[in-house]
């Protein structure tokens, strides 16, 4: 998706030519307060079973191991905040309205870099993002089609288009649309950790790529996380030395978003710190 110039609707135009709950509600309010100051299943073809979730979980090249567990249970991930800094045209980042959905060639699979009007490049350990999306009220049918849009912050826990420097860019930011096995990839880095949370990506999940042109076609927002070792094990790495004083403050426990469990949230992990990464995770929605 390298030669887009006219926005997410005429990509959306070549492609197809070939309850949120008063808890998620104040954790957004919490997480605005918090975070403002920053600156830096069933059987058949098609559905997830036991098995496949395993081995989903346990997929990646150049793995030294495996580290968290994609869940084989058919249940929908839970509603979480966007945060302050969704980029998906709900909210300002102070000189305007930010809205990376729109942005010409967004829909992409490598979210290292900027799209115009940015040019930067996010720097980090090497992550590899492996979602598979699965209907819960189907049996955990595969959903082909599905679209999510994906974001997280860079290695020294910044957000693009919102924190100081960073408002025209708008790396670590995507959109993709899920394969007949409902499943996307995405490649980008590890993201940092920031004071107040444990280490996270976002995601937004719609029901279609033509959804994803607006956040109001949304069906699901949600976040995962990472296990410790794995978290430790990144932030041994000098370029990530914030984050490791970050983390030894926070726990999932005490995470605002994590504190109530990471069953459905915690990627499988395989890799190392010096090759890279792959984190995969089974999300489940209801259709």
């Amino acid at each position: 998706m390298d030669n887009h110039h006219e926005g997410l609707a005429a990509d959306l135009e070549r492609l197809l030519d070939t309850a949120t709950s008063r808890r998620q509600s104040l954790r957004w309010l919490l997480s605005g307060m918090a975070a403002l100051p920053l600156a830096g299943c069933g059987g058949g073809v098609g559905s997830v079973d036991a098995s496949t979730a395993a081995s989903i979980g346990n997929s990646g090249a150049g793995s030294s191991g495996s580290t968290g567990g994609a869940s084989a249970s058919c249940a929908v991930i839970p509603e979480e905040t966007g945060g302050p800094y969704p980029g998906d045209g709900t909210n300002s980042n102070g000189s305007g309205i930010a809205n990376a959905l729109t942005l010409a060639g967004i829909v992409r699979s490598d979210i290292r870099s900027s799209v115009a009007p940015g040019s930067a490049t996010a720097q980090g350990i090497p992550l590899t993002i492996k979602l598979q999306f699965v209907n819960v009220g189907a049996s955990c049918a595969s959903i082909a089609g599905a679209a999510v849009y994906l974001w997280h912050c860079d290695r020294d826990g910044n957000y693009s288009m919102y924190a100081s420097g960073l408002t025209k860019e708008n790396y670590l930011r995507g959109v993709q649309e899920a394969d007949a096995g409902g499943s996307v990839t995405f490649t980008t880095i590890f993201p940092g950790c920031y004071a107040g949370r444990m280490p996270h990506v976002h995601f937004e999940v719609f029901p279609t790529l033509a959804k994803a042109a607006s956040a109001a076609g949304r069906i699901k927002t949600s976040q995962f996380t990472f296990p410790m070792a794995t978290l430790n094990a990144v932030y041994a790495n000098t370029a990530y030395a914030a984050s490791s004083r970050n983390l030894a403050s926070i726990s999932y426990a005490t995470d605002m978003v994590f504190s109530d469990g990471t069953s459905l949230q915690m990627g499988a992990v395989s890799g190392n710190a010096t090759d890279g990464y792959t984190v995969t995770l089974v999300v489940g929605v209801s259709l």
